[in-house]
């Protein structure tokens, strides 16, 4: 077993057990630990569009995962119509980075 392996092991352990909790790895447990499930859900409208109508708008574009990520941190305003998406700062730049590309995994 490699050193880098070792210390990457370890600094995993020590977080899982710094925080009580296993770390929220994948996008749509970083979606449900930072609620954007409140406001939306995977295919169907709530109070913003849902994942699968935001991929429909942005698969393909080759910037879409950063400006996905810096919307989910910076809010928007009428792109979906008259309700804005709230700012969510407290959502890191990685995880915003990760919840964007699972959003762009639901693509067909």
């Amino acid at each position: 077993m490699s050193l880098r392996y070792s210390v990457a092991v370890l600094s995993f352990m020590m977080l899982v057990f710094a925080t009580g909790a296993p770390a929220q790895t994948t996008g749509a447990d970083l979606a449900k630990a930072r609620n954007c499930l409140a406001c939306h859900q995977i295919d169907a409208k709530r109070v913003g569009p849902s994942f699968k109508l935001i991929v429909e708008r942005y698969a393909g574009q080759p910037s879409a995962q950063e400006y996905l990520a810096g919307t989910i941190r910076s809010g928007g305003r009428a792109r979906w119509g008259a309700v804005p998406m709230p700012a969510q700062p407290h959502v890191s730049p990685e995880d915003a980075r990760a919840i964007a590309d699972w959003i762009l995994s639901l693509a067909p």
